[in-house]
């Protein structure tokens, strides 16, 4: 959310977090009540219960006072009967809202919930790279859960309780103008007061609600981080480590849910006394008006009940005040989520042209865009990157790239392989320079286009829950098994899948954890064969795997890289022979380029690379 009360600001552990402004913040909340306005039936209930149940409740003291002054003047005589119905009558008025409002506005919770997270989980498809970069996945969840739900709880129970609280106070205020005036003035007057301490208060607890939600968004990010990395953490020892990182997030979050305990603490028992004091003197006056026969012993009994009846409203807002403190610091959150535009995204122009293009066949030369399907071409042109204004990841990176033609990528770790493919992806954008897709900057045209033409092998292969033909059948969900079974002789995964009992519907569980590394990898590779990419992304692709299986793949890669631009991003240089050029980066630069052979010839880095990997293979030979 980039508007004027947001800043990117960084928080402990190099968190990236916005800045929010201080007080209630009415533009947040009318943008949160976008997601209630949806369901205006279930609202204008909900609202309407809560309107009747007040104004039936201050119908109470009304009936109680002519009860009382009616048997003073007429004893026996009173009807009593005619009392009782209109009594039973207010209960039955009170009985049925109640359950019209509790039941609307656990309906609104439960529909509003589904829909922010909904909101929440779709924007995180869209968004860039960049913004996970600085957000772990510990801080992303905790937006969606806690946040969440404390954010629909005020938004489905908060409407509650704000109308049907000002009903009540209001209706009771009218009765006890008319009532009696001068009574009334002596309740009234605590209200501004009542005011600047919710003000006071407003502040603090706000700002102390907010350190709550960074505590327990860090808490959360260590639970996320120690099950994640449970296997390292045992491997190394580090067990008692974590315990105490993790002590240390547990109690900075008690620290601050403490204080904000506490502020509420304070905050409630003052509204209560100033509003029994104010109570008091009611009761003291009204005692002598009675006395002096100005009053009415119905009259007294009704306003005394009204001022009681009128201060819990007072004291339900209060409450509902400081739950909107800790509640704006979640929906703060929650929002920035939502509203969050991805840093790389189809401009205007593009936009327009995919809005008024015509829907095209698969078989269509145009794209969506309505430019030309397919890549032929793609050159980098003076490219520089940065994720930091100090520190060039890629530096005047100069590369044309043809269709049918690989490239492999080497150098030292760090040096700035993957940005490149990633900028090549438009994962990110160049910091300077261009990225010309068929002779055209391809910020011109549609992202979803470009994305949608990648096949994609990374040295982590993420393994999705489900079964093996779940994960291949990613690559292209409409896939049929013919398709499927064609992907995995391709990509050497199919003795692994032929020795699972149940095939391609062996269920592999969260991350694959039943498979090895260099099984996932396959499963990997198949997944990006069936996406029958024009571009063709191997990241360190083989480096988990042993030298069989590598084989198999690079068999498979002959076929499937015919027709097609590929990256090949290669550790274990072996891979790279193949490659129709090969090109060396060093500190974010490309030193050299050539084939394998030329390379070699040249003498430069790539034939030291070469040469050390050679002798540290025979030498793990003579070892064996």
């Amino acid at each position: 959310m980039s508007d004027g009360n947001y800043s990117d600001v960084l928080f402990e552990d190099g968190i990236q977090e916005e800045e929010y402004a201080s007080g209630v913040q009415l533009q947040l909340w009318k943008r949160l009540f976008e997601f209630a306005k949806v369901y205006k039936g279930s609202l204008i209930i909900l609202v309407s219960c809560g309107i009747g149940t007040a104004m039936a409740e201050a119908a109470f003291p009304l009936i109680t006072r002519e009860l009382i002054d009616t048997a003073a003047a007429q004893g026996t005589d009173t009807d009593l009967a005619a009392f009782g119905v209109m009594y039973a009558g207010l209960v039955c008025v009170v009985v049925t809202s109640t359950f019209g409002f509790f039941y609307m506005a656990g309906r609104l919770q439960t529909f509003i919930g589904h829909d922010i997270r909904q909101a929440g989980f779709d924007n995180l498809q869209r968004l860039s790279f960049s913004y996970y970069d600085k957000r772990p996945v510990g801080w992303l969840m905790a937006r969606l859960t806690s946040d969440c739900e404390r954010l629909t709880d005020i938004l489905a129970w908060g409407v509650l309780d704000l109308f049907w609280s000002t009903s009540l106070m209001l209706s009771i205020t009218v009765a006890m103008l008319i009532m009696e005036p001068l009574l009334a003035l002596l309740v009234l007057i605590a209200v501004p007061l009542l005011w600047w301490v919710s003000k006071y208060f407003q502040r603090i607890i706000l700002l102390s609600a907010r350190d709550v939600t960074k505590s327990n968004s860090l808490l959360t990010g260590a639970y996320n981080e120690s099950i994640m990395g449970v296997r390292t953490t045992k491997a190394f020892v580090r067990e008692h480590d974590n315990h105490v990182e993790f002590q240390g997030h547990s109690g900075r979050l008690y620290e601050h849910s403490m204080r904000n305990a506490l502020q509420n603490a304070v905050y409630l028992p003052l509204v209560m006394t100033i509003g029994s004091l104010a109570t008091a003197a009611a009761l003291v006056h009204g005692g002598m008006e009675l006395v002096a026969g100005a009053l009415t012993a119905g009259t007294l009994v009704a306003f005394i009940t009204y001022t009681r009846q009128f201060f819990e409203p007072v004291q339900i807002l209060a409450m509902w005040l400081a739950e909107l403190q800790m509640a704006q610091a979640s929906a703060e959150r929650v929002i920035s989520l939502v509203d969050a535009e991805p840093q790389i995204r189809d401009n205007e122009n593009v936009q327009a042209a995919i809005s008024h293009a015509e829907p095209f066949a698969k078989e269509s030369e145009l794209a969506i865009d309505g430019h030309y399907r397919h890549i032929h071409r793609i050159e980098l042109r003076n490219v520089s990157f940065h994720y930091l204004p100090e520190e060039p990841v890629l530096q005047d990176i100069n590369l044309t790239v043809n269709q049918g033609e690989t490239i492999a990528i080497v150098g030292a770790t760090g040096g700035g392989k993957s940005t490149l493919v990633n900028i090549v992806c438009r994962f990110y954008e160049p910091s300077s320079g261009q990225v010309l897709i068929n002779d055209q900057d391809y910020t011109q045209r549609s992202l979803h286009w470009l994305q949608s033409n990648l096949g994609m092998v990374l040295q982590t292969s993420h393994i999705f829950s489900g079964t093996i033909a779940d994960n291949i059948r990613y690559g292209d969900l409409s896939a049929t098994d013919e398709k499927l079974e064609q992907a995995a002789r391709l990509s050497g995964a199919w003795d692994l899948i032929m020795e699972k009992e149940e095939g391609f519907q062996t269920p592999l569980g969260e991350g694959g954890h039943q498979l090895s590394a260099g099984e996932k990898q396959l499963i990997s590779f198949a997944r990006a064969i069936l996406a029958d990419p024009e571009i063709l992304i191997m990241d360190e692709a083989t480096s988990s795997v042993d030298t069989v299986t590598e084989q198999r793949i690079q068999e498979g890669l002959t076929e499937v890289m015919r027709g097609r631009i590929a990256f090949v991003i290669a550790h274990r240089l072996s891979t790279t022979r193949s490659a129709d050029r090969i090109i060396v980066i060093d500190e974010g630069r490309i030193t050299e380029q050539g084939t394998h052979q030329s390379l070699l010839t040249l003498g430069g880095h790539y034939a030291d690379l070469y040469k050390r990997q050679r002798l540290s293979s025979a030498h793990q030979e003579l070892l064996v």
